[in-house]
């Protein structure tokens, strides 16, 4: 065979690639409008286009090991993959260094304090005099806290608590003690928490829907945060 007669393109193989190719751009605008609702959860630090650029790179790669024949929706086979990468990339972003969790648990301590006193979140300035820290690092906790916020209830007990839940409790054991939880709040306060966990809405949307101020929402997932610690038996603070 002579060394110079170029190597012909597989046809099979260029078909299988446009077709993949096909599917990232068709679904490219589901990926889109994921970022921008997750960046709604978000403090204003996290760009929309990193969330975009992350969720799109995983699309790709889920596109080269899809099986049509196995799964009939492409999307349906890789909408919680290309989200859990957007979460990965959030974890990523190293904001939750020890300094900084016992920080948010003091922010968030007085935040609760200060609700329960005055119906409303204190601001940045009244935080940091009281805690007695620069207002930049009482911006960062709460850009933190968003941040932790978005992820699964047992990775927040882990993150806050910096107590691995896993090796407490077992994921459905988790789910069945949160539902107990929720049985003992009342339906609109349930509404809430299935809202924002199952729903995905952010606390604006929440607050329109059930015209709840976006304080007393907050309030209310720091309420079942802190029951599944007593739970646990995880000490607060």
């Amino acid at each position: 065979m002579n060394p110079m007669v170029k190597k012909q393109p597989n046809p099979y193989s260029q078909n299988l690639k446009k077709e993949q190719d096909e599917l990232v751009l068709q679904y490219l605008p589901a990926v889109r409008a994921m970022a921008y609702r997750l960046r709604e959860r978000l403090p204003a630090s996290v760009d929309v286009n990193d969330l975009i650029s992350i969720g799109t790179e995983e699309m790709i790669k889920l596109s080269r090991r899809y099986d049509k024949d196995q799964n009939d929706s492409f999307w349906g086979y890789g909408k919680k993959r290309v989200y859990g990468s957007m979460l990965d990339f959030l974890r990523s972003l190293d904001t939750m260094s020890r300094a900084n969790r016992r920080l948010i648990k003091l922010v968030d301590h007085e935040i609760t304090a200060y609700l329960g006193e005055h119906g409303s979140e204190p601001d940045d300035a009244y935080l940091a005099k009281v805690l007695g820290e620069d207002i930049e690092k009482i911006a960062e906790a709460r850009n933190s806290s968003m941040i932790v916020s978005v992820m699964s209830l047992n990775e927040q007990i882990t993150i806050l608590s910096e107590e691995d839940t896993a090796q407490k409790v077992e994921k459905d054991e988790l789910m069945e003690m949160v539902q107990g939880i929720l049985s003992s709040f009342s339906e609109r306060e349930q509404m809430i928490i299935q809202l924002y966990y199952f729903e995905e809405l952010n606390l604006k949307e929440i607050s329109d829907i059930l015209e709840i101020s976006e304080s007393r929402i907050s309030q209310i997932h720091k309420k079942l945060l802190a029951k599944i610690k007593e739970e646990l038996g995880i000490a607060h603070g």
